[in-house]
C-alpha cells in the first residue's frame, strides 16, 4: 500500500516553563520510504558504495558484544558527566533547511540487505536540519559487530541541491534508520519501523499508515523543570537469517540526568510486536519520569468540536486511553484538545495494559482521502513482570492544528529517581489495527457532547448533555426489555447530575445519556458504566470536563 513519503511538519511538543509550546521535533518520514521489490521482482541491487573511515568510538567491545556487557558500559558511563554531543557534520549538511533537507532521499540500489533473501532491508536517515545530533549503527551477529558507514554516494539529492557538494562526503553517522519488510504484500517491501530524532520511533501493523509515535524515556515532561530529551546515540542491529520472522536491536540511550541500554526484539504481522527491556541507571535526580511514553495527535472529534469550519467530522491519530487493570476492569478515556493544559492521573500497581488507541475505523467518520485517520495504528503497552505503584499519566496540550503531536501517555513509577538509581522495565507493545483484548464486557464505542436541556429551547441552558455507546459483549445479547442500570460517579462539589437514561441503540448496543450541571471552574472527572442483576457489563467511562459553569 502507499504510504506517506515526504517529510512534512508533524511536530512532537513539549510544554515548557511558563505554559509556552515550543517546537521541538519534526516527526515524520525524512525521506520517501521507496518501497522495495522483492529478491527476485527486480535485477539484483548494488552493493553499497565502499567507505571505510576509521571505526567510531562504542561503549563496548564489538568482538564480544552481549546486552550485559552494554548494560555495564552504559552503568560506567552514568558514573561520568555528561557531555554535549558534539556538531560533527560538515557545513553544507550543517546548514540544510527544512525545504533542502526533504530533497535528500535514500537510494533504492543502496539498500541494505536488498539483494540477499531475507525478510529485512535496512535504510538510513541523512543527518541535518533538525538531526545534527548524529547517531551510528553497527550490524553483526550478536556477539561480533561491524559499523555500518554510510556516505553521500548513499543518497540521492534533488534540485535545488547540488550533488557534487555531498555525494563525497563521508557522514560520521546519520540521524536515523528504518527496516523495510513484505508485510503487506509479499512481493512489496514496506516500511515497519522507524528510529529518528532523541528516542522517537514508531512502527506499523498490516494495512496501517503511520501515526502515534513511541518513545525510549519521557523525563520531566509537563512539569515546571525543562524538559530533557534523551537520544539513541548507538545501534547495533542483529542481522537477521534468510528464515528468520524477527530481528533483534539494542541501543545506547543518554542523556544529561541517565544512561539506558536497550533490547528491542521486533516481530512485524498484522500486529507488530516489540518486546522492549530498557535499563536505566540515573545521574541525578528527575521530578518526573515517563517510562514507555507514547505520542499521538488530537485536533478534534466527535466529544470534542472543531471550532473553524472543517469538511471533515474528525482529525485524529487516536481517539482514546485504554487502561486494563490487574483486576480485570477496563477504563476508558475519550481523548479531547483542551482549552489549557490538562493532566490526568490513573493510579495503579503494575497495570496489566494501557495505550492510546484509534478505535474507529469508519472512513466516513474523517472522510479524508489523503490522511486516511481510519487506518493510523493503535498501540498498547503490556508490562512484563512486576513494576510495582506508579500511574498512567495523560497529558492533552491544547492545539490549532492537526501537524502537532498534542498527547502524550507514559508511566510515572510512585518512586522518583535520584543519582545512582537504577531501573529495569520490560514490555510489549503491540502495533496495528488492534482490536479491544478479549472481554465479555460491553466498550466504549462512542462519546457525543452536547448543550444539554430541551433541543427547542434556544437560551443558554447552563447543562452539557453526554450520550456515551456501549457495544459489544454479553451485553449485546440482552433482550429488548432488560432492564440495564447505569452506574454513575459524579463529584459532588464539581457539578450535579441533572438526568441519565438508558436506551437501546439500533445495533444492539446501549446508549447511556447524562445531563449535568457545572458547580464551579474546576475540572470534573466522570466515570460511568452499565449494570445488569447487580453485575458489571461494560467496561468504565472516564471523562475530565473542564471550563467554566
Amino acid at each position: 500500500m502507499t504510504r506517506p513519503s515526504h517529510l512534512s511538519r508533524r511536530t512532537a511538543l513539549k510544554y515548557g516553563l511558563g505554559g509556552v509550546i515550543t517546537l521541538l521535533w519534526t516527526q515524520a518520514r525524512a525521506q520517501d520510504p521507496q518501497s522495495q521489490p522483492a529478491p527476485g521482482a527486480t535485477p539484483p541491487a548494488a552493493e553499497p558504495a565502499p567507505a571505510q573511515p576509521a571505526a567510531p568510538p562504542t561503549a563496548v567491545d564489538l568482538n564480544a558484544f552481549s546486552f550485559d556487557a552494554l548494560t555495564a558500559a552504559m552503568r560506567n558511563r552514568a558514573a561520568q558527566p555528561y557531555q554535549e554531543p558534539a556538531n560533527e557534520l560538515p557545513q553544507p549538511i550543517a546548514d540544510l533547511d527544512y525545504d533542502h533537507y526533504r530533497r535528500i532521499l535514500y537510494r533504492r540500489d543502496q539498500t541494505i540487505w536488498a539483494n540477499e533473501p531475507l525478510n529485512f532491508q535496512m535504510q538510513a536517515y541523512f543527518p541535518g536540519f533538525l538531526y545534527k545530533a548524529i547517531t551510528r549503527v553497527f550490524v553483526g551477529d550478536g556477539t561480533h559487530f561491524q559499523p555500518q558507514v554510510f556516505s553521500g554516494a548513499n543518497f540521492e539529492f534533488l534540485a535545488p541541491l547540488d550533488p557534487s557538494v555531498f555525494q563525497n562526503i563521508q557522514l560520521p553517522g546519520v540521524a536515523g534508520f528504518r527496516l523495510n519488510y513484505p508485510i503487506d504484500r509479499p512481493d512489496l517491501y514496506d516500511e515497519i519501523v522507524s528510529f529518528l530524532g532523541a528516542s522517537y520511533f514508531r512502527a506499523l501493523g498490516m494495512n496501517n499508515r503511520y501515526g502515534l509515535s513511541a518513545r525510549g524515556l519521557a523525563i520531566n515532561t509537563a512539569t515546571t523543570t525543562a524538559e530533557e530529551f534523551p537520544r539513541f546515540t548507538a545501534f547495533y542491529i542483529v542481522k537477521p537469517q534468510p528464515s528468520d520472522e524477527t530481528i533483534q536491536i539494542f541501543a545506547e540511550l543518554e542523556g544529561p540526568s541517565l544512561t539506558g541500554a536497550y533490547a528491542f526484539n521486533l516481530r512485524p504481522g498484522p500486529q507488530t510486536i516489540i518486546d522492549v527491556t530498557a535499563r536505566l541507571f540515573f545521574r541525578g535526580e528527575v521530578e518526573r519520569l515517563g517510562v514507555a511514553p507514547l505520542t499521538s495527535m488530537y485536533l478534534f472529534g466527535e466529544n470534542d468540536h472543531s471550532e473553524r469550519e472543517d469538511f471533515r467530522p474528525e482529525v485524529h491519530d487516536s481517539d482514546g486511553l485504554f487502561i486494563q487493570r490487574p483486576n480485570g476492569e477496563r477504563l476508558w478515556r475519550p481523548l479531547k484538545n483542551p482549552d489549557d493544559l490538562a493532566l490526568s492521573y490513573f493510579t495503579e500497581a503494575s497495570p496489566k495494559m494501557f495505550g492510546l488507541m484509534q478505535r474507529d475505523r469508519d472512513f466516513s467518520h474523517y472522510e479524508d482521502v489523503e490522511a486516511h485517520y481510519e487506518l493510523r495504528p493503535s498501540l498498547l503497552i503490556e508490562p512484563l513482570g512486576d513494576w510495582g505503584r506508579g500511574a498512567i499519566l495523560l497529558v492533552e496540550i491544547p492545539t490549532e492544528s492537526e501537524a502537532n503531536d498534542n498527547i502524550v501517555s507514559f508511566w510515572v513509577p510512585e518512586e522518583k529517581p535520584k543519582a545512582g538509581s537504577q531501573y529495569e522495565f520490560r514490555y510489549r507493545m503491540h502495533w496495528g489495527m488492534l482490536p479491544d483484548p478479549l472481554t465479555h464486557l460491553a466498550t466504549v464505542a462512542g462519546t457525543y457532547a452536547g448543550v444539554g436541556g430541551n433541543a427547542a429551547d434556544t437560551s443558554d441552558t447552563g447543562l452539557r448533555r453526554f450520550e456515551i455507546n456501549f457495544v459489544g459483549g454479553t451485553a449485546q445479547n440482552l433482550p429488548v426489555d432488560a432492564v440495564v442500570v447505569p452506574v454513575i460517579d459524579v463529584p459532588a462539589e464539581g457539578a450535579r447530575l441533572v438526568h441519565s437514561g438508558i436506551s437501546r441503540l439500533p445495533n444492539g448496543g446501549w446508549r447511556l445519556s447524562i445531563e449535568l450541571e457545572k458547580l464551579n471552574a474546576s475540572p470534573v472527572e466522570l466515570r460511568a458504566k452499565l449494570s445488569f442483576n447487580q453485575r458489571i457489563i461494560s467496561e468504565s467511562w472516564l471523562y475530565q470536563w473542564t471550563g467554566r459553569p
